[in-house]
């Protein structure tokens, strides 16, 4: 982990764990070591039991647990920190105590204090990010009665000239201008632009920023390159993170809806690497506070990355693409009509059991099923869980040693022609079958419709979203990153976005990382499923109930709900036409 600074500095004491019924803990893996992600020996056993079982009918070991102790686990870090300008909370998670800022529309007048010393905010970049954080924070200012000037950061020729000019942002008025001049004009720098050209164009952006400067990111994968390369950031800069636990449109959508409603928006997570002057956590709150984030939480940059290249390949786009082609696939295979299988598939996901986590949690998913439906539900979620486990588990440590992030930056790089090769571009994925289903579904779907709750799908998503909850918790992430990666950004932003456009169409336009990732990952979480869990199903083995048991009583629920009451009133409103294309790639979308 990242050495933390004074402004926020982990305790090294770790807080008192839970009764013995909320066995389920964390512990934190050296990067390059083997951790042990021991799971209950109950589980354990019936796991073994479950797997001699499904192995006579020819299914794979791979279901087996490899190691049934957790006597190595340690309690997540607890992240503290100092404001002076904010009032910092102490909020308890399944047994963790740990701090959060609430946001709200009445501290703006906080903002002025909290960028003391900052006279233009350079946001770099117009993806997805971009839009939203530069006409957020102008709103904020101006709310506030700043004259704190924030200034778009483009490349000579780019194409997203024209969109700023159309959000607002002019040469005239000094708010919009060349990428180098912004960076080397302002005394805060939000380098919101790819992750692969933040990896190739580092050493020039270092060297145009002004010393005692503050460099801002909304992703940590800067921090995990320059590591693979033996690397850090400069030491006259200070260097803070603020990670909206969502994408882009929707941090502009919900906080132009939240004009009405005090503190709607997107959650944010919080870092501060490097603090030069004293200023960096302010800055960093102020920062969040000014984007609409109903609340901020602590990380480090290092964690933060872990869980959110991790999480884009899990549950908030990787593994949801790979799950609905494989059930898909199996309902129509087994006589389900093309439409209802897709009803039941992708529509179920986005939409009603989205929906029902967002505002009940996980567990009235299948509190509102009927009893054959409750059983469907266990048989689906007992023959998924550690399936999905197995690739998640694969999928962290990929990002964790590095291998993922130089995936990302070599796969950016194949993008344009060299050696004598062509370029390889991505394509787009939603000329397939189940995605021109999925267009007439939604021509013909009612205005508000939800879609249905199909038992079987809701089983093996929820164990999706368990299994990636419990690997980020055996690897000493906090309560608040775990479930804002996991499970907020997923039903309150990504989700309710795939639900009026698709997931396909996600998978083709979100952020190059996600989508490299998606394409990636999201086959490995479709066989698996396809060649393990669907002929563990069909085979009849038993229901592990110990697992079953364990997701009843797991402490997350108890987090969630306290997560929940922080949550903003607002569900977020998106059109069937919602638009969230990147520039670049207007020309190539349908």
């Amino acid at each position: 982990m990242a050495a933390a600074t004074s402004s926020i500095a982990p305790s090294l004491s770790c807080p008192s764990p839970c009764s013995s019924s909320k066995t389920l803990r964390s512990s934190k893996a050296r990067a390059l070591a083997l951790p042990n992600i021991g799971f209950l020996s109950s589980s354990s056993k019936s796991l073994r039991s479950l797997t001699a079982t499904v192995a006579g009918n020819g299914v794979g070991s791979s279901l087996a647990a490899r190691m049934v102790s957790s006597s190595a686990v340690k309690a997540p870090m607890s992240l503290d920190f100092e404001t002076s300008v904010f009032k910092k909370e102490k909020v308890s998670l399944a047994g963790y105590e740990e701090y959060i800022v609430r946001g709200g529309r009445d501290l703006f007048k906080h903002l002025p204090d909290a960028f003391k010393g900052v006279k233009q905010i350079g946001v770099i970049g117009w993806g997805s990010q971009g839009p939203a954080q530069a006409q957020n924070l102008r709103d904020s200012l101006v709310e506030a009665k700043s004259d704190i000037v924030v200034k778009i950061g483009l490349r000579k020729g780019s194409r997203s000239f024209e969109e700023a000019r159309a959000a607002g942002f002019t040469e005239e008025s000094g708010t919009l201008g060349d990428i180098w001049e912004t960076i080397s004009g302002s005394d805060l720098v939000l380098l919101l632009i790819s992750d692969a050209a933040q990896a190739d164009n580092y050493e020039k952006i270092f060297s145009h920023m002004k010393p005692n400067s503050i460099l801002g990111l909304s992703h940590g994968f800067l921090l995990g390159h320059l590591q693979s390369l033996g690397l850090d950031f400069p030491k006259n800069i200070s260097v803070v993170a603020v990670c909206p636990k969502g994408m882009g449109p929707s941090v502009r959508r919900l906080y132009v809806q939240g004009k009405e409603i005090n503190g709607a928006g997107i959650n944010a997570s919080f870092a501060v690497h490097q603090d030069v002057d004293g200023r960096a956590a302010d800055v960093a709150l102020g920062w969040s506070v000014a984007l609409g984030s109903p609340f901020t939480f602590a990380t480090t940059l290092e964690q933060e990355y872990r869980s959110d290249i991790f999480g884009e390949r899990g549950i908030l786009l990787g593994a949801v693409h790979g799950i609905v082609e494989s059930l898909f696939r199996r309902y129509t295979e087994n006589g389900m009509s093309e439409d209802l299988a897709y009803k039941n598939t992708v529509e179920c996901i986005t939409g009603t059991i989205s929906r029902t986590i967002s505002t009940q949690g996980m567990l009235a998913v299948y509190n509102s099923l009927s009893e054959e439906g409750k059983k469907d539900f266990e048989t689906a979620y007992s023959a998924s869980f550690y399936p999905c486990m197995e690739i998640l588990y694969e999928c962290y440590e990929d990002v964790q040693s590095g291998s993922e992030i130089r995936s990302v930056v070599l796969a950016g790089r194949r993008f344009y022609e060299k050696e004598g090769l062509p370029a390889f571009p991505m394509g787009n994925i939603d000329q397939t079958r189940m995605w021109k289903v999925g267009e007439r579904v939604r021509k013909s779907r009612p205005a508000g419709d939800l879609g249905p709750l199909y038992p079987f799908t809701a089983g093996v998503y929820v164990a999706l979203m368990m299994a990636q909850i419990e690997i980020l918790r055996k690897k000493g992430h906090s309560y608040s990153e775990i479930i804002n990666e996991s499970v907020i950004e997923s039903v309150d932003s990504l989700n309710p976005f795939m639900h009026a456009r698709g997931v396909s169409f996600m998978v083709d336009n979100c952020s190059t990382t996600a989508r490299l990732g998606s394409r990636k990952w999201a086959p490995r979480f479709d066989y698996i499923l396809t060649q393990q869990a669907l002929v563990a199903v069909d085979s009849g083995a038993a229901i592990n109930r110990d697992l079953i048991s364990n997701f009843f009583s797991d402490p997350v629920h108890g987090a969630i709900e306290v997560c929940a009451q922080l949550r903003p009133t607002v569900d977020i409103s998106v059109p069937a036409d919602a638009d969230f294309v990147r520039p670049e790639l207007r020309q190539s979308s349908n």
